[in-house]
């Protein structure tokens, strides 16, 4: 019960924030459409890891949810650059961000 609850408010917080922001960076550097649906990929995957995680670990929740909301850790340091569907779209966030 409490995990669920857990759950829903790291997905409220986190993950459809990050989503968002990561659909609104793409649409603003004008992504090709295969970096666009590697994204919808890599968020299919990661999103269930990333509560998983949260948990599992709620210290590590609590913090990723200020971070997140202050805007401390950016989108691409939550993708999982070892996951296969995240790690192109994490490299193309990581250096549109060093070129801004």
């Amino acid at each position: 019960m409490i995990g669920e609850w857990i759950a829903s408010l790291f997905a409220a917080f986190v993950i459809d924030p990050l989503q968002a922001d990561i659909q609104q960076r793409l649409e603003e550097m004008k992504a090709p459409v295969e970096v666009v649906t590697q994204a919808g990929d890599c968020l299919r995957t990661t999103g269930p890891q990333l509560i998983d995680r949260a948990t599992g670990d709620l210290w590590w929740a609590g913090t990723t949810v200020v971070y997140v909301a202050t805007g401390l850790t950016s989108p691409a340091e939550l993708l999982d650059a070892g996951n296969p569907a995240c790690a192109p779209i994490a490299s193309y966030l990581t250096s549109a961000e060093a070129e801004a």
